[in-house]
């Protein structure tokens, strides 16, 4: 951990490094479970749960979500959905999680971040941030997005970048957002895949100026995971997390 805080120019404001066992750190995890009822907006198939250890679990020093399928749930997957909010909520940062995501059709992990606050309306005009998301069909690729009023999915306008990476469902990746009041850069371990940089102070297109907060979580199914369909023979499917660090400008 010495060595994390000696990023130039930054120092180490927080912090998971997953060295115990058990359900996440409550005072840094929450579980968000609300959006079970309409299926998060995307059509998604899994039904989130809260201090699970089936579905959030930290063994041998990581973080394991995990997509089942199981019975005597709402729907037949079940998965977990963790958040920062209210315990993580970051002005302007650099944020990397160290991760390996799951695998096979049907499946979405994501380490994104949302407004702490809807300052400028609900989404997509208060801004989200993609650190990283994954569809288990297009195995070799991960993706790395921006959505604001302007720019955003529901319209097909998001500012987006994707790399080929072949070994990502294998193998341990940082993948990292230098988050600063005129850009977004985006990173895979140190090389920087994509930047949106602020083009005017329209919060229509650059609405990151307020708190945000982490999201870590593993879909199933939905409007782009699920487009085609759901390999039932996958499960379980786990992405893990080697640590979160959060910096800041000193």
């Amino acid at each position: 951990m010495a060595s994390c805080q000696n990023k130039e120019g930054y120092e180490l404001v927080w912090s998971d490094e997953f060295e115990y066992e058990g359900l996440p750190n409550p005072e840094k995890w929450e579980y968000d479970t609300l959006g079970n009822a309409w299926a998060w907006g995307n059509s998604e198939l899994q039904h989130y749960t809260a201090y699970r250890k089936e579905n959030a679990i930290v063994k041998d020093g990581k973080l394991h979500i995990r997509a089942l399928k199981e019975e005597g749930f709402p729907t037949q997957y079940t998965s977990a959905r963790l958040m920062t909010k209210g315990k993580g909520d970051w002005l302007y940062g650099r944020i990397e999680v160290r991760a390996k995501v799951s695998q096979g059709t049907g499946i979405w992990p994501a380490i994104w971040m949302l407004p702490s606050e809807n300052k400028y309306g609900n989404w997509p005009k208060s801004g989200e941030i993609d650190i990283m998301e994954h569809v288990g069909y297009d195995p070799d690729t991960i993706h790395f997005t921006v959505h604001t009023g302007a720019f955003n999915g529901m319209h097909r306008t998001q500012k987006s970048s994707k790399v080929f990476l072949p070994k990502a469902e294998k193998e341990f990746y940082t993948y990292t957002v230098d988050w600063t009041e005129n850009k977004c850069d985006f990173y895979v371990d140190d090389r920087k895949v994509f930047t949106f940089k602020k083009e005017s102070d329209n919060t229509d297109e650059w609405p990151f100026n307020h708190p945000y907060y982490l999201l870590l979580n593993v879909a199933v199914g939905g409007t782009w995971g699920g487009i085609h369909g759901v390999d039932n023979s996958i499960f379980p499917q786990a992405m893990e997390v080697d640590y979160v660090r959060v910096y800041q400008k000193k």
